[in-house]
Order: C-alpha cells, then structure tokens, then sequence
C-alpha cells in the first residue's frame, strides 16, 4: 500500500495530462458548450439518403436552390456537458495510456469499499419508487392540502410549505421534491396577485430540499458513495446527522423569512389568490400523465392573461390524485426504508449484501403496480388522449386559418370591397351575404358559397373544422362571397396548415386534394410506439421519463477520473495536505475547513457527486497515510472530517452554480419551462448567504456533537 501513496509519480507526463484534464472537464461541467463540426455536404446527403432508403428517417424531399453555390460544408454542434465531457476525458486518457483497464475497473465495478454500480442500481431503483409516488399526483395534492391549512395568511403558509417540504424530503429524497414541488410554487405565485417576485419561495424550496437529503442515506447518491466509502451503517448515519440537519432547518427559516426576503412582494402579510369557479371545483380533475388530457388547456396556459391564470389555478386547487397507486407506493416505499435499516443494522460491516438487493424487488413490485393499472385502465386514458388531440389539432388548425398571410390579405381586400359598396365590416347587414367582384383576385378568392348560404349566425373556425367532409369548391368565378364573422380562403397556405393539422378530407372534388401517404419508416414507427406506450401505460412512462438515467454515465466516468487522480499521485499529494490541515488546527479546523472545501469543490469539482468522490478518495488516503506512519487519527477528528464532507456536498447544491448538483439543473429547467427565469448571477447572490448561514449553525452543531459523542482514542484503522 506504500506503492499507493508515492508521490513522485506526479512527476511523471501522464500524470500532469490527467490532472489537467481533470480540471477542464470539470471546467465544462460547470460551463457547458457546443463544438461545431463540420461535415462535407456530399457525405451528409449521401448518409441521410442512404438511411431514407433504408426507411430509417422519412423520405427526403429535393429541395430547389438557388443560383449561389451552396456551403460545402454542414455545421453540426456537438454538445459538451456533464454526459458527454467525462466521458471524453475517460477515453482520451486510455488513449495516451494515463490509464488502463485497473482504473477503468476499479472506476466502475469498486474498490476501497466504494462500488459505483451497485450505488447507481440502489439509486435509481427507489428513484423509480419516489418518481412514481410522485406521478401518483400525491406530492401535489399534499401541498395541496398545505396551501388550504395555511389559508391567505402569507407567514404562516410560507412556514407550512417550509416544513412540508423538509418532512417530505427527509422521506423521499429531493428530487420528487423538486419535480413537483416546483410546479406547484411556480404556479401558485402566479396566481397569486400579490406576490410580485416567486423569489423567496423557490429559493427556499430548493434550499430546505437539499437540507432534507443529508438525513437519509437513501435520499442522495452523495451520502450513498459516503457510507459505502467509509463503511457506516445507514442507521449510524443518520443518528449523527440528524441533529446538525434539524438544526439548519430551524435556524435558516426565520432568517428567510424576517430577514431574506422580509419583503412584502415577496412574501405578503395576506395572500391575495384568484379565486376558482364552482363549476371548475365540481370538474373531475384528469390525470397528468395521459398525454394531451386537458387539452388545449396547456398552451392556454401559457398566455399571460386572466384566463391562463384561471387554468393555472385549477391545477393546483383541484389536483389529480391517484389514491390507490398513492397508498400502495407509500406502503412501498416505507417497507423498502425499513427493510433497508434493519437489514444493515443487523449486518456485522454494513455491506455483507449489495443494498440494491432489497430496492430492486420493491422497484419490479412497483413496476408492476403500474403496468397493471395502466392496462386494466387503458380504454379510458385511450379515450382522454383522443378527445385532447383533437381539440388541440382543431385549436391549432383554427389559429393557422387565423395567421395565415393569404388571410389578413383577404380580410384587408374585405373591409376595402365593404367601403366601396358602403357597408361597414364592423356593422355588416344581418342576413345576408355581400356578393362582390374582384376579377383581379380570382386565384385567391374561391371560397365555400355552400356554407355561406345561412350566415344569420357567425361561424367560426372550430365549428366549421368539426363539420366533415369539407364542403365542396363552387365552379371558378371572378366572386367572393363574405359573411359576417367568416372569411374562408383556397389558399394552399391554409389549407396545408387544416391537412396537416390532421383534417380528414372528401374524395373528389373536395377543398383539400388527398396526398399520397409516405411510407412507414422507423422514425415514424417509433413515435407511435411511443405514443401507444404514453396512452396505454401513461404512470410508467411518465415514471422512466423523469428517472435520473444521466447521473449514470456521469457518477461512472467521474468515478474512472478520480481513480486516476489516485494511481497518478494526485490524490496522496491532496491527503498530504489535508493532513497537514489537520495537524495544525485540530477537530474545528478538520471540520471547518472539510465544509469549505466541499461546498467549494461542489461548483469546481463536477457537482456534489464528483466532489463526494473526490473527497472520500482523499480521506481513503489520509487513512492510509496513517496506517503507514503508525500515527494514529483520533476518533474525533476522523468522524468530524466524515460528517462534515457529509454537510457540505448536501448543503453544496445550493450555493453558487446550478451544475453544483445535477437537482440544480433540474430545477432551473422546470423553472424555465414555467418561464420563470432564474440568472447564473442571481442564483448566486440569493444562495450565497443562504449556504454561509446554514454550513455554520450546522458545522457548529456537529462540532458540540462530536465533542459530545466522540473521544480522541485512535480510529480503528
């Protein structure tokens, strides 16, 4: 094992390569980018060609171009994140030979008590357990009922989301948390009209969310790689966590709340909420999940008026709970919880069998909850998905006839023919039609007479979308019929824009000329696949939709870097150091400067993920060190850097940058798709206090905590 500590290996070529890799990966992770590629055109057309032929991607249309000389070249943009830049960084380094298949191995498979791939196959099996809950609609029927508790009362709400949150996510880890509870805040906000800025409450969220996870080992991947690393049972894990945690949670919400954002935009005194029709209340509410269920109601949504805030309402004041798959889940995952504890209690070391062994046969139970449910219900949810495709094709064909260029021409050739004949198109004469010539617009004036011959009543587009088949075409005339609040056009524009919105057509004779349907190809395939799987089994594929598969191939190529920086000489120079640290400033220094440095390592380090690798590689080693030296770590100030590291990558996710947990990058993602815009800068300057606050009340609780709980014998190496 001294092999493993030697530092002159830094020395060496290959070793300055892989730290400096590492640094720019980590680089990228923080500032993620695009690469152009350029590709000849020749070898582009060629491929796509080759793969239409092959009917994998649609048929290619030729398109006409024009006199210029196209671009030989065709730009494509490869993205570099947090996927794609570890695992560059991996395979650039078997190229040079700065590692071989030991680090690949010990990267993946484990070593030193760290296994990457049974933490990756636990963690995503009760992800899918917790996701699921979620898709249930029980995280948001529960705020829900939480809103109601707190009434208009703007404090008291505020606390009662605070502690809802934290109790929630104590159970079930952030993530559900953050997929729903953010939802609910952004759409509360705006329906509030008074609060101005939903600042205060999705900052706090996300901040007591991530409080919440270092209780459990089970609630964060980070706490995972800890206790694996150091060999902690999870019920010693939180025994010595749950204090600092319940501490940081008391301290941080009356300084949110008095001194934060002690701002009555933010957060009123009284809460002045929309209020829900009876009829609305009365409304079955429809499952989320079914795909176009409520509609046209989504992109109605989206408009910043009264009515899209009364939809917005209506979602979170009349909410879709599924009970049964609520219950059963919870029963789930309370079983699987347990089970866990008592199992690892009982061990002699805490890891006699993978912990993925009791979570993946809850996960499959689950599973088959859902399946099941969605087949025994697939007629109905078939049935829902149907009626809000079709309103959302007729909503869509209707706004096309609207915006169409042919129809503003026609609607401005209108109001000119209504001057001249002295009739005014704001006032036009009930009853009848106005027949007018206009032999210079012929190509674009054939309209449908058949459904202007009653024009008593307005028609509009969505009813006359509703009639099939479309009425016939008259014969050619140099007329134009007009009708009070109908203007019909041939134009091949809007027309296209009706057929491509799913409109049936009338074989011969009819308005829209029957296109000759493409052949089927894998692309078109898939996506009706897709589309039977989201209407027949809408909860499972929900459920894998929203699964954290992209934590997989980055934790597994952030942990092949970091064993790098192991067999390099890296990782014993850091130790070194922190031994050094240690020496000079004792038991508060360690766990000072370990909460430092991991909330620091947390935004520069490849996320609290990367940095908990990181660290538990470090601390492996300064074990070691010890070992070697004879010089033994107290108990004391062994378990105060643990727990304190156990702090800081918990607490880390919300400090300076959103890729310093990859729920950071969910939120800012759900924010966004809510057009809630959260800045890099502001992001930053709200948590920076937030982060200080709660890494000191709970750095100096852990402090008392060890000094209480622990003596200065030697750590059992």
């Amino acid at each position: 094992m001294a092999e493993a500590l030697d530092t002159d290996k830094i020395k060496d070529w290959r070793s300055i390569i892989t730290l400096i890799v590492f640094c720019l990966t980590n680089i990228i992770v923080l500032f993620p980018f695009h690469v152009p590629l350029y590709v000849p055109r020749w070898l582009s057309d060629k491929t796509l060609d080759g793969m239409s032929a092959l009917r994998i991607i649609p048929h290619r249309k030729k398109q006409q171009r024009c006199n210029d000389k196209p671009n030989p070249f065709i730009r494509l943009n490869m993205p570099l994140n947090f996927i794609t830049a570890p695992l560059i960084a991996d395979l650039f380094l078997l190229a040079i030979l700065a590692i071989g298949r030991q680090e690949v191995h010990d990267g993946t498979v484990g070593a030193d008590n760290i296994s990457p791939i049974d933490i990756m196959a636990f963690f995503l099996t009760l992800a899918y357990i917790a996701i699921s809950i979620d898709a249930s609609g029980l995280i948001r029927y529960l705020a829900f009922k939480v809103l109601q508790k707190g009434g208009d009362v703007g404090h008291r709400l505020f606390f009662y989301l605070y502690a809802f949150f934290f109790g929630l996510g104590s159970f079930i880890g952030n993530d559900p948390i953050i997929l729903s509870g953010t939802a609910f805040l952004a759409y509360m906000t705006r329906v509030s009209s008074n609060i101005v800025h939903p600042r205060a409450w999705i900052h706090s969220q996300f901040a007591i969310a991530n409080i919440a996870s270092a209780i459990l080992v089970s609630s964060n991947p980070t706490n995972l790689v800890l206790a694996g690393a150091f060999e902690i049972k999870f019920i010693v894990y939180t025994a010595n966590m749950v204090v600092p945690v319940v501490a940081t949670a008391i301290v941080i919400f009356p300084f949110l709340l008095y001194i934060l954002f002690a701002d009555t935009s933010l957060i009123p005194m009284s809460i002045e909420m929309h209020k829900l029709s009876e009829e609305a209340m009365r409304r079955k509410p429809v499952n989320p999940n079914i795909p176009n269920a409520r509609g046209n109601a989504e992109e109605e949504e989206e408009a910043n008026n009264e009515h899209g805030k009364q939809l917005s309402l209506e979602e979170i004041m009349n909410p879709f709970l599924d009970k049964g798959g609520a219950a059963f889940g919870a029963v789930i995952m309370a079983t699987t919880l347990i089970t866990l504890l008592a199992l690892n209690a009982a061990s002699n070391s805490g890891k006699e069998h993978p912990v993925f062994w009791v979570t993946l046969p809850a996960a499959f139970v689950m599973f088959c909850w859902d399946l099941t449910f969605g087949w025994l219900h697939r007629d109905d949810t078939r049935k829902i998905a149907a009626k809000g495709r079709r309103e959302m094709e007729l909503a869509r064909a209707e706004r096309s006839l609207r915006n169409s260029p042919k129809r503003a021409a026609l609607d401005d050739t209108k109001q000119m023919q209504h001057r001249a004949t002295g009739f005014s198109s704001e006032s036009p004469v009930p009853g009848h039609c106005a027949k007018v010539g206009t032999s210079s617009d012929a190509a674009d004036s054939r309209a449908s007479t058949k459904m202007s011959q009653d024009c008593q009543t307005p028609i509009s587009g969505s009813v006359l979308l509703e009639k099939e088949p479309f009425p016939k075409l008259p014969p050619p005339a140099d007329t134009m019929t007009t009708c009070p609040g109908l203007t019909l056009t041939s134009s091949p524009t809007a027309m296209d824009e009706v057929r491509a919105d799913g409109t049936d057509e009338e074989k011969g004779g009819s308005m829209i000329q029957t296109e000759k349907e493409p052949p089927r190809n894998l692309v078109s395939v898939t996506a009706d696949i897709y589309r039977w799987l989201q209407e027949t089994f809408p909860t499972v594929t929900v459920v894998v939709s929203h699964m954290p598969f992209p934590l997989v191939p980055f934790a597994l190529s952030m942990f092949v870097l970091v064993q790098a920086l192991v067999t390099k000489g890296w990782v014993p120079v850091f130790a070194y150091g922190w031994d050094h640290w240690v020496n000079k400033t004792g038991t508060v220094g360690a766990i000072g400067g370990m909460g430092f440095l991991s909330v620091i390592l947390c935004n520069f380090a490849g996320t609290n993920i990367g940095t908990t690798i990181l660290l538990s590689r470090v601390l492996q080693a300064w074990q070691e060190i010890h070992r070697v030296s004879g010089i033994p770590i107290s108990e004391r100030t062994f378990w105060a850097s643990v727990y304190s590291m156990a702090l800081g990558v918990n607490y880390g996710a919300f400090s300076t940058a959103f890729s310093a947990s990859l729920a950071g990058l969910l939120w800012r993602d759900i924010l966004r798709r809510k057009h809630i815009r959260v800045g890099s800068i502001e992001f930053a300057r709200v948590n920076l206090p937030i982060i200080a606050l709660a890494m000191v009340v709970g750095c100096t609780v852990l402090i008392g905590e060890v000094y209480l709980m622990r003596d200065n014998t030697p750590y059992d190496l």
